[in-house]
């Protein structure tokens, strides 16, 4: 939307005004000097309205883009009743593209989270899931994308994450041809999957009668290791869902369509539709809430899926020569079962990719060896359509689900046009924690099914993801963040308050760093208490890892808010301020993963810094005071309560 782009645009804009003098002397509580006030509703915005967005590629018989269409030539319904249009938009990929605004050049030792992208286009993710995918297939897929990005249409804006048993950025958006070049060429390294063998080699569990004459033993090893496959399937699904549950929030931060390429070998959803419901979601075992939680979250961050089977055009594996001596000869009726099996699991697998396509507008693309084809048509479609807005007629947030239908009216619909759209969407109660109540933590298990004991593990769980090394940087806040060498010598020490991670040994000489915030008040969430006080705890984070993703130390603080009427409106038109000071080991490299965490809305603000980078920098020139302003509001602070992923920081 637009308007979202306009007014995300001011507030960047705002806050690097903000941060011109805010940054010059830190503080150890948030302040509110003055400071160009931020644009009203921002927040509000940011949260989320009653606004329903859809957005419809329409396309003739031979897959070309229609354009030119006007809102009058679209008819939508959401429950068989008509809905008003209150926007429309047409985005085509043709002409000049759109360029992202101008960052000012950021001085030496200073970041932010904000990504500017340009404004009523699309972006485009590349997701390669070695969790589900065999090294084999891993391989076909990255030759392909080397074919893709030799011959990348220009403009187009792209970016790459990994999936292993959890989801890292490979490459943040860019739309610079070498840039991807690089990227797919050196960072795209097949790897074994933690969990997957060879999901469609049904011969994996046919050995157990022939390797004993012992019948009852036979049994007891074949229930073992289908217990074992059934383990290591059901963690691959959390895996997964957790990964495209966090894409889905990342995402959520960016205005307009995204269009998400995603390259498996395996989708262990195993979802079938359920002729007995009239719910388009209806899966099999228990895996329907997730999967309804995850699809409405992407289609509600405009993220279109695009399932691309990386195993290309497949045959049965019953036929191929390394399976000559399974038995098959003499053994008809486990040739017949293993057929049976491989079937099976290719219509689950191709039914879970075209739903997922469909409940998020995306299409599905199997049985192709032409990978490269796949997204470049994936690309082209999703960087071609409208965007539809409305107000849904039912307010009411019952739980529902909504079907939509959208069609295109007058002589021209008989021509054979094709549309791509999301179909519906669940009318659940919005609140602040929704993103992640599906982000449990597939290693822990939840033994009570109260509610808020479920939302507290999976709020700890979207913690650990904001916080993990590698992993998407969340832009639900936007700060800068200044970092540099506190002194030029190093500590045997390191700084107070920081909290080594016991379960390693990582020895000094340490070099401290200032780390210095700077936000907009209006960017937190200070929910209105009965007596008119506004409250919300803001935590401050810096985790620091080594080069495997290792926790090396963290250091955290946790500051209380509680104004009244007047220090809120102050607080929301000024700058907020933090300090904090980090030591990292000087004998190995590391990286500091920086976050600014509303914990009552539980949104997160990360960027991630490799130490080398500042290291060698100039410390800062200030004095450093004991108590903050006088003008300023004073919340209290406290120890992080967070926890560091991997384990708990020491007592």
């Amino acid at each position: 939307m637009r308007r979202f782009d306009s007014i995300r645009s001011l507030v960047v804009t705002t806050l690097l005004l903000a941060l011109t003098g805010a940054a010059q002397s830190p503080n150890s509580s948030p302040s509110a000097q003055a400071s160009p006030a931020a644009p009203q509703g921002a927040t509000v915005l940011r949260t989320g309205t009653q606004l329903v967005v859809v957005d419809v590629v329409v396309q003739d018989s031979a897959g070309h883009p229609v354009h030119g269409l006007k809102a009058q030539d679209f008819q939508l319904t959401e429950g068989h009743v008509a809905q008003t249009l209150r926007n429309f938009e047409d985005h085509t990929s043709t002409g000049t593209p759109a360029t992202a605004e101008q960052m000012p050049r950021l001085p030496a030792g200073t970041f932010t989270d904000y990504t500017p992208v340009p404004p009523g286009g699309s972006l485009n993710i590349l997701l390669l899931d070695a969790l589900n995918t065999p090294m084999k297939d891993q391989t076909f897929v990255r030759n392909q994308l080397q074919q893709y990005v030799k011959h990348a249409r220009p403009g187009a804006r792209i970016a790459i994450f990994g999936l292993a048993n959890r989801l890292v950025m490979l490459q943040g958006f860019t739309s610079n041809p070498e840039t991807l070049k690089d990227a797919v060429d050196h960072k795209l390294i097949p790897r074994n999957s933690p969990l997957l063998e060879d999901p469609n080699d049904p011969t994996l569990d046919s050995t157990v009668s022939e390797a004993t004459q012992l019948q009852q033993v036979a049994a007891n090893l074949t229930q073992f290791e289908a217990e074992q496959a059934a383990l290591e399937t059901h963690l691959r699904k959390q895996f997964t869902l957790d990964a495209l549950n966090e894409l889905g929030h990342y995402l959520g931060a960016f205005p307009g369509r995204k269009n998400l390429i995603w390259f498996s070998g395996s989708f262990p959803l195993n979802i079938l539709p359920d002729a007995t419901l009239q719910d388009p979601f209806a899966v099999t075992e228990v895996d329907e809430g997730e999967f309804r939680e995850t699809t409405n979250l992407l289609a509600q961050s405009q993220v279109a899926v695009y399932p691309i089977d990386a195993r290309g055009l497949m045959t049965q594996p019953m036929y191929d020569a390394s399976n000559s001596g399974s038995g098959y000869a003499r053994n008809p009726q486990k040739f017949s079962q293993d057929l049976a099996k491989f079937s099976t699991s290719q219509i689950q697998e191709h039914a879970t990719m075209a739903q997922m396509a469909q409940d998020t507008g995306g299409a599905a693309v199997y049985n192709s060896n032409g990978l490269a084809e796949a997204v470049e048509k994936a690309i082209d479609a999703g960087s071609n359509y409208y965007t539809l807005t409305y107000v849904p007629t039912d307010q009411r947030q019952n739980g529902a689900y909504r079907e939509i239908r959208v069609q295109v009216t007058g002589a021209d619909a008989a021509k054979g046009w094709n549309l791509s759209y999301r179909h519906g969407y669940y009318a659940d109660e919005k609140h602040p924690d929704k993103h992640a109540e599906t982000a449990l933590n597939s290693a822990e298990t939840v033994q009570s099914n109260d509610a808020a004991s479920m939302a507290q593990h999976a709020a700890a769980a979207y913690d650990r993801a904001a916080m993990a090394r590698g992993a998407p940087t969340p832009e639900d806040i936007l700060f800068k963040v200044r970092v540099l060498p506190a002194s030029k010598g190093t500590e045997s020490q390191v700084a107070p308050g920081n909290q080594l991670n016991p379960n390693g040994k990582f020895p000094g000489p340490y070099r401290r760093f200032d780390v210095d915030y700077v936000s907009l008040g209006s960017e937190f969430t200070l929910a209105q208490q009965p007596d008119g006080h506004r409250t919300d705890q803001i935590e401050f984070m810096v985790y620091v890892y080594d080069v495997d993703g290792r926790l090396l130390n963290a250091m955290g603080k946790v500051v209380s808010v509680n104004l009244p009427g007047n220090d809120y409106l102050r607080f929301a038109q000024g700058a907020v301020q933090f300090h904090l000071e980090v030591s990292t080991p000087t004998r190995q490299d590391s990286y500091l993963r920086i976050a600014v965490h509303d914990m009552d809305s539980n949104r997160f603000g990360v960027v991630e810094v490799p130490a080398d980078a500042v290291s060698r920098l100039t410390p800062p020139v200030y004095p450093k005071p004991n108590a903050p302003p006088a003008s300023s509001p004073a919340p209290s602070t406290a120890p992080s309560k967070a926890q560091p992923p991997g384990s708990a920081p020491p007592r």
